[in-house]
């Protein structure tokens, strides 16, 4: 399935943007930076529960966030990208 992944985490402080590292660091391990704080993660059940496991312990929730948006196995025809950055295509190789 897809899974849209947002954050948005405070960086005022040095914990802050270390937790924001961290964050987008789980993050790309698991799908691809659409923006700035937006992954697209194409992710079975078991393994999204994971990354939500380590997601949550990552953040401070007084003053972080995070948003799942479910898009499902269908989810071809439910995205469309206009402008730079073009998708990857997420069902392919990924090369690091």
């Amino acid at each position: 399935m897809l899974v849209l992944i947002t954050y948005d985490v405070n960086t005022e402080t040095a914990a802050g943007r270390k937790r924001l590292r961290k964050v987008a660091d789980k993050c790309q391990d698991y799908g691809q930076r659409v923006q700035n704080s937006v992954f697209e993660c194409l992710i079975d059940a078991a393994r999204l529960k994971q990354l939500q496991i380590m997601l949550e312990k990552l953040i401070d929730p007084e003053v972080d966030s995070l948003r799942y948006y479910y898009l499902g196995d269908e989810w071809r025809g439910k995205v469309v990208h206009v402008g730079a950055k073009p998708s990857l295509d997420l069902e392919g190789t990924l090369v690091a």
